[in-house]
């Protein structure tokens, strides 16, 4: 039970360490792909050539 005692609180700081780096990271753009969407119109994914495989 004193384990518990110790193990809850870091493990509710670690998850808010966790939460806190995830929205510094959404916040500084790096989620963002700005190059992706501009190269994706260029790749042909037209798989329909009509032979049915």
């Amino acid at each position: 039970m004193n384990g518990l005692l110790i193990l809850v609180p870091i493990a509710l700081l670690l998850g808010l360490a966790g939460l806190a780096a995830f929205f510094w990271a959404l916040r500084s753009g790096q989620f963002d792909d700005p190059a992706g969407a501009a190269s994706r119109i260029l790749i042909d994914e037209d798989d329909d050539d009509g032979d049915g495989s």
